[in-house]
C-alpha cells in the first residue's frame, strides 16, 4: 500500500501546508508546471517524489524530469503526463497512445481545473489535481491525495487550500 500527494502547476511557489498535507504520504507526485529547479528539489528532500515537465519549465527542469512518465505502482499502471486532456477530449498528442495502450491511472495538469473522472470506455481513472500554485486564472489552490492498494485506487481526498481572493 502507497499513500500518494499529488500536485500540479505550482508554477515556482510551494505552499508551505503541502508539507503538511502530504506528511503522511509516501511519495509526492507532480504533473509539470514546477516552475523552479529549486521547488523540484525542495519536494525530493521531502519524499521520494516522481512527475514531468511542464509547457513552463525550463532546461533544468527538463533535463531531469521526462514529458510523459509511464510506471507501475502497486499493480496499478499510471501515465503522468502535463498536457494530456481528459475522457472524451484528450490531446490529440496523448490520443493515439492512450487508446493503444490505456493506464489504470491517467494523470495531468496544466488546465488549472481539478477534475475526477472515470473514463468507462478505456477503463481508466482520470485524475488533474488541478493547481497548487498561485499564479492563474483559478481562486483555489488544490491538491489530491489517495492510495493505491493492490490495484485499487482508494481513500481519494480532494483538499481545497484558502481561496486566493477572498471576497
Amino acid at each position: 500500500m502507497k499513500r500518494i500527494g499529488l500536485l500540479s502547476d505550482t508554477h515556482g511557489y510551494l505552499d508551505e501546508r503541502i508539507f503538511e498535507y502530504f506528511a503522511e504520504c509516501d511519495e509526492v507526485w507532480h504533473a509539470g508546471d514546477w516552475g523552479s529547479l529549486e521547488l523540484l528539489n525542495r519536494l525530493q528532500a521531502f519524499k521520494p517524489t516522481r512527475g514531468v515537465w511542464g509547457n513552463i519549465d525550463g532546461y533544468e527542469i527538463r533535463q531531469q524530469l521526462p514529458q510523459h512518465n509511464r510506471f507501475s505502482i502497486e499493480g496499478v499502471k499510471v501515465w503522468m503526463t502535463h498536457i494530456g486532456g481528459y475522457p472524451g477530449k484528450y490531446d490529440p498528442l496523448v490520443r493515439p497512445h492512450i487508446f493503444q495502450q490505456p493506464p489504470d491511472l491517467f494523470i495531468c495538469g496544466h488546465s488549472h481545473i481539478l477534475k475526477v473522472k472515470y473514463d468507462k470506455t478505456l477503463k481508466l481513472l482520470h485524475i488533474n489535481p488541478g493547481a497548487a500554485g498561485k499564479y492563474g486564472f483559478h481562486q483555489v489552490q488544490t491538491l489530491v491525495r489517495f492510495t493505491v492498494n493492490h490495484e485499487k485506487i482508494e481513500d481519494l481526498e480532494v483538499i481545497e487550500l484558502n481561496p486566493l481572493n477572498p471576497r
